[in-house]
């Protein structure tokens, strides 16, 4: 007995939901994921804080007013913040390239105190280490986009993005809805992967924040007690809390850093700092799974998972995205209807 086609609304929905589905990935292959987690941002952000203006207002006019100098607003300190960010790390004290530099000196200077197992498996020489970070940036290049070549075209889709999600904001304070059942449809998917949006961003925001600042009390409180100075403290912070916004992953990055710069001192102080760093992974392993696995329904487990095949389908871009989308498609099985 042949099935019934399926009627136009649900033909609908189905194309609906394969846009939806398909929007996140093609933002990737395209290089539009700056703009994309932009426009998302500061559509959350002005979401989040427009109710507390506009209920002192009580025109329309007035709310759309506060609304847009709030976006602009928020815009001018994202882009600063950015850029803020983009020249310390660019910037000779705090560069990529110095820490890099200081890393290969501390690992060639520490080797005769290194077990003979460890110092195998090392580079022989400082050349060779960066030689070998080298040819990898060279292979990532394209995946790399901030940092290389492609930075100011990043910059400026990032730019549009925010541009986009201000004028979304807008439109939705001023009361314009969707005009047909296809442009509704996608309306509801856009929703749901803004809630998945914040989920993870809001929840990764404070989870870096606290990673940050524990890290900062260890690095430039802790140690300067007992008269140990590590080089490269601000910029060390600074990478800790940028690469916090990877779940899980991100710390694994900053710990080895940090872990390989206490050499500097002594193998007594990396072992220090990776029994301190272990317990601070330990500590965001648990903020992970209650903060952002209770809001998206998740275990840890799973949104490794995600970031690990979103991370060889689509490189780093898609390691970025992986929890949002994964969170994004947990709730559109959740709320399919075929």
């Amino acid at each position: 007995m042949l099935e019934a086609p399926p009627s136009a609304a649900t033909l609908l929905r189905r194309i609906a939901l394969g846009l939806a589905l398909a929007a996140p990935l093609a933002a990737i292959s395209l290089h539009l994921l700056p703009a994309l987690l932009c426009g998302f941002l500061i559509h959350a952000m002005v979401r989040k804080l427009a109710p507390h203006l506009e209920r002192h207002l009580s025109t329309r006019g007035a709310r759309v007013a506060v609304v847009a100098l709030l976006a602009i607003a928020l815009i001018a300190a994202v882009a600063l913040l950015v850029v803020g960010l983009l020249a310390f790390f660019h910037g000779n004290a705090g560069s990529l390239s110095s820490l890099m530099q200081k890393m290969a000196e501390v690992l060639e200077s520490s080797r005769s105190r290194l077990p003979q197992w460890l110092d195998a498996t090392l580079p022989a020489d400082p050349a060779e280490l960066q030689s070998a970070a080298a040819a990898w940036l060279r292979e990532h290049a394209g995946e790399l986009q901030l940092f290389g070549k492609e930075s100011v075209r990043a910059l400026v889709h990032a730019l549009l993005g925010m541009v986009i999600g201000a004028l979304v904001a807008l439109r939705e304070t001023d009361g314009d809805s969707a005009t047909t059942p296809l442009l509704a449809d996608l309306a509801g998917h856009a929703g749901r992967f803004d809630r998945a949006f914040r989920q993870i961003v809001f929840a990764q925001v404070q989870i870096a924040a606290i990673n940050a600042g524990i890290t900062g009390l260890y690095l430039m409180v802790a140690l300067p007690v007992f008269g140990i100075h590590l080089p490269l403290t601000k910029s060390l912070v600074a990478l800790t809390f940028v690469t916090g916004f990877l779940p899980i992953a991100g710390n694994l990055i900053s710990n080895l850093v940090i872990v390989v710069l206490s050499l500097a001192h002594s193998p007594g102080l990396a072992l220090a700092s990776l029994t301190f760093l272990v317990l601070i992974h330990k500590f965001e392993y648990f903020l992970n799974a209650r903060i952002v696995g209770q809001r998206i329904n998740a275990h840890a487990w799973e949104l490794l998972v995600a970031m690990l095949v979103m991370e060889a389908a689509f490189g780093i871009p898609g390691l970025i995205l992986a929890p949002i989308y994964y969170a994004f498609l947990k709730t559109e099985i959740d709320n399919a209807a075929f």
